[in-house]
């Protein structure tokens, strides 16, 4: 739908589902929300579904929502959390349907299905059998008797996502069963309704000894399921992670996309700003998404060829909750429309659909509007300039993962690891490392083995090398590191300049929240500069050769 067709849509009243050109059949939006009203990872206050243990929300808001979701081509909704709690769990029983089945009405008007997390130990944890294997002829039975009893609720309901085998949850591994026999045993209960099964593919060894140099996390999805193609019943959908890591700044798409000839995929991004800014700094996603979409998946094909092809399903984290602004940033906003609009035509750049957004939001001034494209365009570079460069990836704060810690993680069990000493860093993950390159296309294989050739800004993920070594503009690794850090800072504050010289054509409500933002962005760049430029040098021992202060 074009800027025009959008504002007359909703001159129209916006009452109805809009219409919607796309190749992408299904745009889906998953809430990480706690029946509890916390928002995991959410940056923008509590649940708009839930409270204290129960479906409690405010129905007009709800509507709003569902009726600007709709607007941007959403058009299915998980509400609940896929670490999916006892309680939750309960939302496929008689307790709490009738009170799921009101919610999925509100979205229904708008041409919106809603999908349910389950806990893939449900025939155990709240049906009470003794088991949960999937070919256990129990286990099968009760599947299908509560899907039949979920579709009396909500007789359009997409389906079930699963999260298992991830993260400390339970899952058909865990019973010496295949992924496949998992997903298949929940999709045969839905089958009879039309239903779909969504398995979630973050399916990794979480807890890897760091002493360990040969398992490495980013080949999981790929190990795990890839020798099941084939093997999965029509009706499920795999869920996988656009990067292999875990939505870092920059990584290269999943080799497990596409890779699959046999099984329908869908690609999982995340709005939620999680290793992003957290809705404190500034992140225009539409940039990175853009890249996503452009990379290469071969020597003939890209991403964006596989969308609506063996790509069926765009899925991303929501980045909604109670706030006022309903992202806790108002900038942030520009990530949810983005999303959607991506969604539908994943040929859309980052410019367009970050224009559109602006003019929606606050008019038509030329001024105004390039002066915050401009901003917004620039944001993901900033960034990644004053985190970590190169693909580097982490290094942030243990758990809430905001802010830096050069070794937070290096000797954890999560496996992401940047194995820097006082003379290299980086991971080889050519095939005389971890062999991780090999899960790609010949093509990709070839160029992401030779450092030469490798994209320089996805350099150490890839390749394990000294701090002395010669990038392509001639500076060291180590001064590249140094340099992007205060960049990074002086970008901030460029951008706080830029937002001050805006005030008087912003609503002052908006001009003072998110230059409220942007002061808390400019603490942690710098933070980040600090501790990060601290560290190496420290490693290291080599100075900055332009003088600039570094902490001993």
């Amino acid at each position: 739908m074009s800027y025009k067709e959008y504002n007359m849509w909703l001159q129209d009243g916006g009452n109805t589902p809009p219409p919607v050109e796309t190749q992408i059949e299904e745009r889906v939006l998953n809430h990480w929300d706690n029946i509890n009203g916390h928002v995991e990872r959410g940056y923008a206050g509590d649940s708009l579904f839930f409270k204290n243990g129960n479906i409690d929300y405010d129905p007009k808001r709800i509507r709003d929502y569902a009726r600007f979701l709709s607007s941007i081509g959403i058009n299915r909704v998980c509400c609940n959390n896929v670490n999916v709690t006892e309680r939750a769990a309960q939302m496929i029983t008689d307790v709490l349907l009738p009170d799921v089945a009101k919610l999925a009405d509100i979205f229904r008007e708008f041409g919106i299905r809603f999908i349910i997390a389950v806990d893939f130990t449900s025939p155990r944890l709240i049906g009470k059998l003794d088991t949960y294997d999937p070919l256990d002829e129990k286990v099968i039975k009760w599947w299908s008797e509560a899907a039949t009893n979920v579709y009396k609720y909500i007789p359009d309901l997409a389906g079930f996502l699963v999260k298992a085998d991830s993260e400390f949850r339970d899952g058909p591994a865990a019973l010496g069963r295949t992924q496949a026999d998992g997903a298949n045993v929940i999709a045969r209960a839905l089958k009879p309704h039309s239903g779909k099964t969504y398995w979630r593919c973050f399916v990794y060894n979480c807890t890897q000894d760091w002493r360990d140099t040969k398992t490495d996390r980013p080949k999981a999805a790929y190990d795990h399921f890839y020798p099941l193609d084939g093997d999965f019943d029509e009706n499920v959908i795999l869920q996988i992670k656009h990067g292999p890591s875990d939505f870092q700044v920059r990584e290269p798409n999943s080799p497990l996309l596409g890779a699959m000839k046999h099984t329908d995929q869908a690609i999982e991004l995340q709005v939620t700003q999680e290793y992003t800014g957290q809705q404190i700094d500034l992140y225009a996603l539409a940039v990175q998404w853009e890249e996503i979409f452009s990379a290469p998946v071969s020597d003939t094909q890209t991403m964006r060829d596989l969308m609506g092809n063996k790509v069926s399903a765009i899925v991303a984290v929501a980045n909604t909750g109670t706030d006022i602004n309903w992202t806790g940033h108002t900038l942030a906003q520009a990530n949810l429309y983005s999303f959607g609009r991506m969604a539908c035509n994943p040929s859309l750049t980052a410019n367009e659909v970050l224009t559109e957004w602006i003019k929606l939001t606050f008019g038509e001034n030329k001024e105004l509007n390039k002066a915050l494209l401009d901003m917004l365009l620039a944001s993901r570079s900033t960034y990644e300039k004053y985190t970590s460069p190169l693909a580097l990836g982490w290094m942030v704060n243990i758990s809430h993962h905001y802010g830096p810690s050069p070794e937070g993680y290096e000797f954890m069990k999560w496996g992401t690891y940047h194995r820097a000493n006082h003379k290299e860093i980086g991971v080889d993950r050519t095939e005389k490392g971890t062999g991780y390159t090999t899960q790609y296309h010949p093509y990709l294989d070839k160029l992401y083995s030779n450092k030469e050739t490798c994209p320089e800004n996805m350099l150490l993920y890839f390749h394990r090398l000294p701090y002395d070594y010669k990038l392509k503009d001639g500076r060291t690794l180590l001064q590249f590191i140094y340099d992007t850090h205060f960049e990074g800072v002086e970008e901030v504050e460029g951008f706080i300049n830029t937002w001050d010289n805006l005030k008087s054509l912003l609503p002052n409500e908006a001009y003072e929240s998110v230059a409220e933002k942007l002061k808390l962005q400019l603490l942690n760049a710098k933070e980040w500069c600090d501790v990060v430029n601290t560290f190496f040098r420290r490693l290291t021992e080599i100075n900055d050769e332009k003088g600039r202060h570094i902490y001993d």
